[in-house]
Parts: C-alpha cells; structure tokens; sequence
C-alpha cells in the first residue's frame, strides 16, 4: 500500500470538507435565527461576513491540492462552485469590509430566502463531496 499524492489530497479535502460543512451548517442556522428574528441582524452579519473569506479559500485550497496532484475529475465537480464563489464575491453589495451580507438589505424577504437556500445548496453539496473524497482516499491508497 503506498501513499501517494493523490491521497494526501483527498486526506486534506477530507478534513478541509468538515470544516466547509459545519461554516454551511452555521450559515443555515444563522440564516433561520434571521428569519424568525431571534438575532440581531447586525450582529448576525458581522458574524457571517467573518466566515465568507475562510470558506472562499479552504474551497480553493481544495482544488489546488487536486490540481497538483492529477485529480482532475475532483477539479471539475468543484468547479461550478467555485465560479460560483467568485461570481458571488464579485457582485457583493458595495461594503466596508470584506463579506457578502448587509444587514440593511438581509432582512429582505427574497434576499433572507434566497441566502437560505444557498446554504442548503452548499451544504448538500459538501457532505456529498465529503463521501466522494472518502472514496477518492480509500480507492488511491488501494492502488
């Protein structure tokens, strides 16, 4: 059985992927406090913006780490989300920091719903990508 690069990525993607899925499980459970105004909207921005950037590149070290070592099929189920990612940060509300979510336009309906969904999105989306890097790990270290 030999260690190769491959999975050491997968290994990497594994863990890199439990901390993806809590920030969406945190982003889904911040987003229903908003709507059933539990939290401040303020506070609860602040908090969120922090984890934007941190997911942004734990998702592209991700890829970079797959890039490296030839895993090109992992690369291009990742891909649309990562253009998402950098779509979505591009065409983020004109702030004063870095972060996606304002507090004045957050409690908008479509805005809170839509936010809402994104983390259900991305969290189906990481805990699949989860059990396929388990696979990836487990078939790259058989051969």
């Amino acid at each position: 059985m030999a260690f190769s690069l491959a999975a050491f990525a997968y290994i990497c993607a594994l863990i890199l992927d439990a901390f993806l899925i809590f920030f969406a499980i945190y982003h889904v459970i911040a987003f229903d406090e908003l709507k059933t105004e539990y939290k401040n909207p303020i506070e609860q921005c602040n908090s969120l913006n922090g984890l934007v950037l941190p997911e942004y590149v734990l998702h592209i070290l991700i890829n970079i780490l797959f890039l490296i070592s030839g895993e090109w099929f992992s690369i291009l189920l990742n891909a649309p989300l990562v253009a998402y990612h950098i779509n979505r940060y591009w065409t983020r509300p004109v702030m004063t920091g870095p972060g996606l979510y304002d507090a004045t336009s957050i409690l908008n309906a479509n805005n809170l719903s839509r936010c809402q969904q994104e983390g259900w999105v991305k969290l189906a989306f990481y805990l699949l990508s989860f059990f396929y890097y388990l696979y990836g790990m487990i078939s790259s270290l058989i051969h």
